[in-house]
């Protein structure tokens, strides 16, 4: 019978580039994982520094390769969306490649201060702050760019938020435009409830920032689907850019345009995803649209969010028990939960990299994968690239390991880390991997997994 090694061998090419097996057992990174099993057990997530590293160089190489070969006149520049995963281990490593940030939400504000405190974040860095703004957050970006953050750009997200700009910064300012787009045709409305609608941008530039110490600097352009080659996407991009070109010959200050919805992240062994001539299609057609409209090229600005610390990620459990409930359906009882653990599985349909990290020469079969609550949703039983889920066999006496892959963006975040979850299902442990200055690998535990006392207090059941 064959071996879950020749059914991987076999439908992919593998050995990849992150994953590679070694004695049997799955290297992730050249990290044994193991090793980290061994150290810290399970159920456990573990987040692989230098990924985030290599992939915010990979971009930049890309876009500024894309820019020499156009001989395109603007300049590149990365912003890390924080809503993907605020830890400050991902700021620390991402800001060491001269990265800026892209802000939502008016506690991000605190953690730009704390960054620059320590050292991480200079106040001539960009704070591109989005997304639709209550009064705290507004109170906070003015208080920012008051304080001496000047590249702080508010990005108006309706008609009336510029008034608490005027009112409360001190001095010129900066601001951008986020432009409401279409949404996919599929999707379920028409057009995005974020942003200005095209035809009310002209006028309010005239009325409210025109002539005053506001700054049009950038326009921002967003969709869901993030960047891909689909006729969907380039008719939005070309359409926004013919605004900008509208904008530019009646704003002398805008130079920029931002582009939001990022690259996507590998969720299947088989991902196929040509990144250079996406950014390269990009470059070239921004640029043909301006000459076509006779003016100059916008520096370009990138948010890119779970490519930056998507692909850092691992979470990896081990099977407890085997139980088959009919002829046919044979399930995996995990160490943990999807509903707790990894939401995006269960709330949003998501599909990741989902591999033994043990006996790969053991004989496969199919299986479902159970997590530990009373949820009937509680479940993972088809992968990304086909309707089916197969692990390697064990005996009685043998424990398997298995792990999901490339799950570092969005997981705390929707799951609601160090909360309370369903069943009260405890948060696993967090491991950190980073490597030493001679290139050797280490590890530390960042967070122990949650403990009763911890769930006792959250709950009001504290020591009176």
């Amino acid at each position: 019978m064959k071996s879950y090694s020749d059914l991987i061998e076999q439908t992919f090419y593998f050995p990849t580039k992150e994953f590679r097996v070694e004695n049997n057992q799955l290297l992730f990174h050249d990290v044994n994982l193991m090793d980290i099993i061994k150290e810290y057990g399970t159920p456990l997530k573990l987040s692989y520094l230098p990924k985030i590293s290599e992939n915010i160089q990979y971009a930049k190489k890309i876009f500024n390769e894309a820019i020499a070969k156009n001989k395109y006149d603007g300049k590149y520049t990365y912003c890390y969306c924080t809503k993907s995963s605020h830890f400050h281990f991902v700021l620390e490593e991402g800001l060491k490649n001269d990265i800026h940030i892209e802000t939502s939400s008016a506690y991000d504000i605190p953690i730009i201060r704390r960054l620059n405190e320590t050292g991480h974040f200079s106040k001539d860095r960009m704070v591109v702050c989005n997304g639709f703004k209550r009064p705290l957050y507004l109170e906070n970006i003015a208080n920012l760019i008051n304080d001496g953050f000047k590249n702080t750009i508010p990005v108006l997200d309706n008609l009336n938020e510029i008034a608490h700009y005027h009112d409360h910064v001190k001095g010129e300012f900066k601001v951008g435009i986020r432009i409401a787009a279409d949404e996919e045709p599929n999707f379920a409305f028409y057009t995005s409830r974020l942003g200005i609608r095209y035809g009310d941008i002209v006028p309010h530039y005239k009325e409210m920032i025109a002539g005053t110490k506001a700054k049009l600097k950038l326009l921002h352009f967003f969709i869901n689907t993030g960047i891909k080659d689909s006729a969907y996407y380039w008719s939005e991009l070309s359409r926004f850019i013919y605004k900008y070109c509208e904008l530019k010959k009646i704003c002398p200050d805008l130079d920029t345009v931002d582009i939001g919805g990022g690259f996507p992240i590998k969720n299947s062994l088989g991902f196929e995803f040509d990144y250079a001539y996406m950014a390269d299609q990009i470059v070239s057609n921004i640029k043909w649209i301006c000459q076509k409209n006779h003016v100059p090229v916008p520096n370009i600005i990138t948010e890119f969010g779970s490519f930056t610390v998507g692909e850092s990620g691992a979470t990896i459990y081990s099977v407890l028990n085997q139980k088959l409930q009919n002829d046919k359906e044979l399930w995996y009882m995990m160490d943990g939960s999807f509903i707790t653990h990894m939401p995006d599985v269960w709330g949003l349909n998501e599909k990741f990299i989902m591999l033994p990290v043990n006996h790969w020469d053991n004989p496969f079969h199919r299986v479902n994968i159970g997590g530990l609550t009373c949820d009937s949703q509680d479940y993972y039983d088809s992968e990304a690239h086909i309707g089916e889920v197969f692990l390697p066999r064990t005996d009685e006496d043998e424990t398997l390991y298995f792990g999901f892959f490339h799950t570092g963006a969005y997981q705390e975040s929707l799951g609601g880390y160090g909360g309370i979850q369903h069943c009260l299902i405890p948060a696993p442990k967090h491991i950190i991997i980073s490597k030493d200055e001679d290139g050797n690998i280490q590890s530390r535990l960042f967070a122990p997994e949650q403990d009763s006392e911890q769930m006792m207090k959250i709950l009001g059941y504290g020591k009176s």
